[in-house]
C-alpha cells in the first residue's frame, strides 16, 4: 500500500505556488491610451497663415475638441494612464496639440504641451441658493391642504 500524504503534499504546494503566481500577476500595471495627437510629419504639412479649418481637417483629422469661444483652435488630446492593483489610476503621459485659428478662419499658431507644461487649476465652486426648502413630498402635500380656494378649481 503507496502512502497517500506525498502526492497530497505536492498538489498543496502546486497550489500555493499557483496562488501566489495569480497574486503577483495580478499586480501588475496596466496602461490605457486615451485620445489622439498628429505626428510631427502631420503637423509639418499644415502651413501657418496659409491652411484653413477644412484643410487641417483633412490633413491632421478631426480634433478631439474645439475652442469654446468663436471656434478659436482645434485641440488634439492624448493621455496614457497608469492602473496598479487597488490604487488610484495615475496620469503619467499627456500631450497636447493646440492650433488657433485667426477670425477668418486661417491658422495663427501651433503649439504643443505637456504634462510638465499643465498647471493645477482650483475650481470656484458658485452656489446659487434654491427656494426649495427641505421638505419631504408628504409634508408638501400635508402643509398645502388649507391653502386651496374653490374657484381655482372651475
Amino acid at each position: 500500500m503507496k502512502p497517500i500524504i506525498a502526492p497530497v503534499r505536492q498538489s498543496i504546494v502546486f497550489l500555493l505556488l499557483g496562488l501566489v503566481f495569480m497574486a503577483l500577476s495580478s499586480c501588475a500595471a496596466t496602461y490605457r491610451d486615451h485620445g489622439y495627437v498628429p505626428t510631427d510629419s502631420e503637423v509639418a504639412e499644415i502651413v501657418v497663415g496659409v491652411d484653413s479649418r477644412e484643410t487641417v481637417s483633412d490633413v491632421v483629422g478631426v480634433p478631439s475638441t474645439a475652442g469654446i469661444l468663436n471656434d478659436s483652435g482645434y485641440y488634439y488630446v492624448k493621455s496614457r494612464v497608469r492602473h496598479f492593483g487597488a490604487m488610484r489610476p495615475k496620469e503619467i503621459e499627456r500631450e497636447v496639440l493646440a492650433i488657433s485659428f485667426n477670425e477668418a478662419g486661417i491658422v495663427q499658431n501651433i503649439e504643443r504641451f505637456s504634462l510638465q507644461d499643465g498647471k493645477a487649476i482650483t475650481l470656484s465652486r458658485r452656489v446659487t441658493e434654491s427656494t426649495v426648502s427641505d421638505n419631504t413630498f408628504l409634508r408638501q402635500l400635508i402643509s398645502s391642504i388649507g391653502r386651496f380656494a374653490p374657484g381655482q378649481f372651475d
